[in-house]
């Protein structure tokens, strides 16, 4: 017991390089996937729909593959599974910049989705080795680490995507063989034979991983927050380079920056700022108030009518990178030691289902005002049906937290 409670610091230290790595690679290609695509449809409204059916495609099979990989992580360990991630992320970002046709490039990102669960799998790694009163802070300790690799990512995806548009890919294919280099030698195994589970075709049905999430005690009604929320969130990355592109005329460069700070903040908040708030205000409260300032934070982003207002917006809103840990945490909680994987998994493959649906309904907004001069305030119309769904979200937050106490700090499971 003695020298697992000592290798519990070394493996998170393990699991964050790992996904600080992985963040990088991701965030890379994210100022310089729609310029790729722009290849093959240069009509500013046939590429906003056209990146959206990208994302769609990529998001569906992330949902379908995320529940599947989880269960498997509960069966054979976390470890070997992340290791397959890091494969489909590698042969993901060599294989897009040579994509000959535009479905060619939806069919690399499909078998990139499908393979790529690290986020679910590193949470239910964190899970394993952490005790259920420090998993919001611990969560937030991978917050931080998803900050600083969208804070380093973009940016470099934006210098190098000005030099050369397939350079941002080729580096985050070595990011993601570096990864696999790295999990393979260095990364050790969180979760004991003792402590694994027989998995069945059922649970592996995404749908089912669902229905299981609103079995747990005193959860159910938190998951309108997760998807709400979620929801907010994708339609938003969706399209945040197609909407500074078109109003701003942002370039790579400086969607990378941007990208750059809102990863800078993210890190500072989670990283830093987190535990003393979960301290204060505690995970329920905190996530109301972080709802709040998320939503108000979308409306200024509709309404800027200059570049730097984004920025500006972006480093006011401190409290909207709180929401997910602190509500991550709860749903966590509520899981025995033996099902954190299939729980997380769940949980990754209702995210994944908001991100299929954010594209659908992004893509389209953004396409609906693309026609319309850059100064009307009707733009901003994805941003501000951003702030509608948080504003949603926090209701049902409020209305359950009125109701049920869920358990913040529950006994330790065996």
């Amino acid at each position: 017991m003695l020298q697992a409670r000592r290798s519990r610091p070394a493996a998170m230290r393990f699991i964050m390089v790992a996904v600080l790595i992985d963040m990088i690679a991701i965030g890379i290609i994210v100022p310089v996937l729609p310029p790729l695509l722009g290849r093959f449809t240069p009509d500013p409204a046939e590429h906003a729909l056209w990146f959206g059916v990208l994302a769609f495609c990529f998001s569906l099979s992330n949902f379908v593959g995320a529940p599947i990989l989880g269960a498997l992580s509960d069966r054979f360990g976390r470890r070997p599974v992340l290791l397959l991630g890091f494969c489909g992320l590698g042969f993901n970002f060599f294989a897009m910049p040579n994509a000959p046709t535009l479905w060619s490039l939806i069919l690399v990102r499909m078998v990139g989705g499908a393979l790529q669960a690290n986020i679910a799998v590193a949470n239910a790694y964190v899970a394993d080795i952490t005790a259920p009163e420090d998993r919001a802070r611990r969560f937030g300790l991978l917050g931080a680490m998803f900050g600083i690799g969208f804070m380093l990512g973009p940016v470099l995806g934006g210098v190098l995507g000005a030099i050369d548009l397939r350079l941002p890919f080729y580096l985050a294919g070595a990011c993601a063989l570096l990864n696999l280099v790295y999990g393979f030698f260095v990364l050790p195994e969180s979760l004991p034979e003792s402590r694994r589970r027989q998995v069945s075709l059922r649970e592996t049905n995404p749908l089912a991983a669902l229905r299981r999430l609103r079995r747990l005690h005193g959860i159910g009604p938190l998951l309108w927050v997760i998807a709400l929320s979620n929801l907010a969130t994708f339609v938003m990355y969706t399209t945040w380079v197609l909407y500074t592109d078109y109003r701003f005329g942002w370039d790579t460069a400086a969607n990378g920056w941007s990208l750059f700070l809102m990863g800078a903040v993210s890190t500072v908040v989670q990283g830093f700022l987190l535990a003393r708030l979960i301290k204060r205000f505690g995970a329920r409260k905190l996530a109301m108030m972080g709802l709040l300032s998320s939503a108000f934070g979308y409306l200024g982003w509709g309404l800027a009518t200059q570049g730097w207002m984004m920025n500006a917006v972006i480093a006011m809103n401190l409290l909207a990178w709180t929401v997910t840990a602190s509500v991550q945490s709860l749903v966590s909680n509520a899981a025995d030691a033996r099902t954190q994987g299939d729980t997380l998994g769940a949980v990754s493959s209702l995210t994944s289902l908001m991100a299929v649906l954010g594209p659908v309904l992004g893509a389209p907004l953004m396409a609906s005002v693309s026609d319309l001069p850059v100064t009307d305030w009707r733009v901003g119309a994805p941003m501000f049906f951003c702030g509608l769904l948080q504003l949603a979200a926090m209701t049902a937050a409020l209305l359950y937290f009125r109701r049920f106490t869920p358990r913040e700090n529950p006994r330790r499971d065996a």
